[in-house]
């Protein structure tokens, strides 16, 4: 087996977009679920006009289906067929690598097909299977780091996905529980990881309160713009955002997405730090 903690660790190639050191900060942004095909595309472009006038290259993230909901009543998504339609559109239209996550096994072939990077859930970040036939598809796959986990042990699943065949890796830090229905950002997560792999900082599942929504996630949306800034500050490579244009009718996460309209002032406050510190 491979020394994954020693290996010089090269930025990853997401499309167009390369991810790493010595590469511009990159973002990863979109809606937390596919609503609809308009919704999509419309908020694709938007996003994209934001980034670019930013000068952040960007990948559109959208999940074709939410399986980790609170609630059985809770809107899941289009499902995969559908959704990788949608998504395979995003690329064509609006130009955009494009990514989503994957939940067995089964989903990693045709999501490879479709997807420019393929994405692990945090709460699925342990599981073999899932992650070699990640791996298997040739594609770089992005491996949310567990609620649950410490950063050092995500060498482990960076080790699973490239010895399965991908193309790179990248982590993402996104909180770790702290009690019952509360996350906390460990800032020494993001240089420690970076040993492994290429990391992306999650600023709004971060903000995230855990089942404290009832039947759904809360959430502190107003501390999405210090943890990114924080995010950034201690390492980060890429930031991810769940953005939608109208955060309290959002059909997952209205808590911590973050709205459209004041993402250009963020995006701008970010690269200034990005910009600032040693890379």
């Amino acid at each position: 087996m491979s020394n994954t903690q020693d290996r010089i660790v090269q930025p990853v190639s997401v499309g167009s977009v390369r991810v790493g050191s010595g590469c511009p900060l990159a973002l990863i942004a979109g809606p937390c679920v596919i609503e609809s095909r308009e919704h999509t595309l419309r908020l694709a472009e938007s996003i994209r006009k934001i980034a670019q006038a930013a000068g952040l290259p960007l990948i559109f993230k959208a999940s074709y289906d939410k399986a980790n909901r609170s609630s059985i009543d809770s809107f899941r998504g289009p499902g995969i067929d559908e959704g990788l339609r949608i998504l395979a559109e995003v690329k064509s239209k609006v130009g955009l690598p494009v990514t989503s996550d994957i939940h067995g096994p089964g989903e990693a072939k045709p999501a490879g097909e479709v997807l420019d990077v393929v994405q692990i859930p945090a709460f699925l970040c342990r599981q073999t299977d899932l992650l070699v036939a990640a791996g298997g598809t040739g594609k770089p796959v992005n491996v949310k780091k567990g609620q649950f986990m410490a950063p050092r042990q995500m060498k482990l699943a960076v080790q699973k996905v490239t010895e399965a065949g991908a193309s790179g890796a990248l982590l993402t830090e996104r909180g770790t529980f702290f009690g019952y229905g509360r996350l906390v950002v460990d800032m020494t997560a993001i240089p420690t990881m970076a040993r492994f792999a290429p990391v992306v900082f999650d600023a709004t599942h971060s903000c995230q309160l855990p089942g404290e929504g009832g039947s759904q996630s809360g959430g502190q949306r107003d501390m999405v713009p210090a943890l990114a800034r924080a995010g950034i500050a201690a390492g980060a490579h890429a930031l991810f955002l769940e953005v939608h244009d109208n955060p309290a009718q959002a059909k997952s996460d209205p808590a911590t997405v973050w709205p459209l309209d004041q993402l250009a002032a963020l995006l701008d406050a970010c690269r200034r730090v990005f910009d600032a510190g040693p890379r």
